[in-house]
């Protein structure tokens, strides 16, 4: 009996669909099990790849952590074990950058399983009964933010991944220069523009996630519209929870519309499993277009494979929430893949909470990103 052991994170989205996809996958292959284990959505976030790998088989990880995993032979290389026809034919079906975000020294380290950026989303029987004019432009944002019932997820890491969408909205390259993360004046105007925004949304929104602002949307009246929040299509199907979202694009900027940070998760093994090719072939299972679109999505995930989003079938599900978001995910940036990034966006996440919440000096907490930043170069 060969047995698997993964590790995923605690929500449906990231849990259940692999579930159910490892009950299947035993019942095609009795001769094995897979056994899948949950942390939280921080944890996840934060994952210490190092520790995890001599206890999990199979990692569902995000992409910031592919260059640091592969540089440091974390995982096992996709290409060594997989047919280049399947690779190739998951890289032509790619939503946006998920499938380029996991492959770095022309290796595929991990197979985008799931794909997901901040998206807009709202409640459908609120903007009816209120009246709601749901905004197209940052200025319509403004104005509607000003009248209440507009929250969007501003912990640390979310503010961090806004503030990238808002340095680009201004026209400021992002990790281009040796020197700072983008031109200083930029950045501050950047971090000035988005909290004008927090200023006027509830405080809330600077201690939550996207699932905790979510789940708030559909268990209260109090949210009506949510502008950039990481999309989970699980709120936007019947009987899911109490109320059902609907999902669609960013609002522009200065004519444009916003560019979100791409997230998402995919499937990676441990470069220390005793079980290599059982786990490559479960992996393959579950990346498999078939999978994705049916049991994977059926049992709540959030599917990586582009035949997926634009299914008529799964689209029916969840009121068209993946053809109302693929253009925005098609024009998500993808961030950057070199070594020392994650220290970066560790260090960095805390600092821009700071500012934003008011509790630093903008123009300081700039200068100290940056210095973390060509720090960070280094690594």
């Amino acid at each position: 009996m060969i047995q698997l052991k993964g590790i995923a994170w605690n929500h449906t989205r990231g849990f259940t669909s692999l579930v159910a996809t490892a009950q299947r996958y035993e019942e095609l292959n009795p001769s094995v099990r897979i056994t899948w284990e949950k942390r939280s959505l921080q944890a996840f976030a934060d994952m210490p790849l190092q520790e995890l790998i001599n206890q999990f088989d199979l990692l569902i990880m995000d992409n910031p952590h592919v260059t640091l995993a592969a540089q440091d032979q974390l995982l096992l290389p996709f290409n060594d074990y997989v047919s280049e026809a399947f690779l190739n034919e998951l890289a032509h079906h790619s939503v946006g950058k998920s499938h380029a975000s996991y492959h770095v020294f022309n290796k595929q380290w991990t197979l985008a399983t799931d794909a997901a950026t901040p998206i807009a989303t709202w409640r459908e029987d609120l903007v009816q009964q209120l009246d709601f004019q749901i905004p197209q432009t940052w200025q319509q944002l403004i104005e509607v933010t000003k009248k209440g019932k507009v929250a969007f997820a501003s912990i640390p890491i979310d503010t961090l991944m806004h503030h990238y969408m808002m340095c680009i909205a201004l026209g400021a390259p992002i990790f281009k220069s040796q020197t700072e993360l983008a031109p200083r004046a930029l950045m501050i105007e950047a971090i000035k523009t988005y909290k004008t925004l927090v200023d006027l949304a509830p405080s809330y929104c600077l201690q939550m996630n996207p699932i905790q602002i979510y789940e708030r949307m559909t268990q209260t009246d109090e949210i009506v519209y949510s502008p950039f929040n990481y999309g989970y299509s699980n709120y936007s199907k019947k009987n899911y929870a109490n109320h059902v979202l609907k999902a669609g694009g960013l609002v522009t900027f200065n004519g444009k519309r916003l560019r979100s940070t791409l997230g998402g998760a995919g499937i990676a093994i441990s470069s220390k499993t005793k079980h290599a090719e059982t786990a490559m072939q479960y992996a393959q299972f579950v990346a498999s277009e078939k999978i994705q679109s049916g049991l994977y999505f059926e049992f709540g995930g959030q599917p990586g494979h582009r035949k997926s989003w634009l299914c008529d079938e799964v689209n029916a599900q969840c009121k068209d929430f993946f053809k109302d978001t693929l253009q925005t995910l098609d024009e998500a940036t993808m961030r950057p893949q070199y070594y020392g990034y994650m220290h970066f966006q560790d260090e960095a996440s805390l600092l821009i909470h700071e500012a934003v919440s008011g509790k630093s000096p903008i123009a300081s907490v700039v200068d100290k990103i940056n210095l973390i930043y060509k720090e960070s170069l280094t690594h």
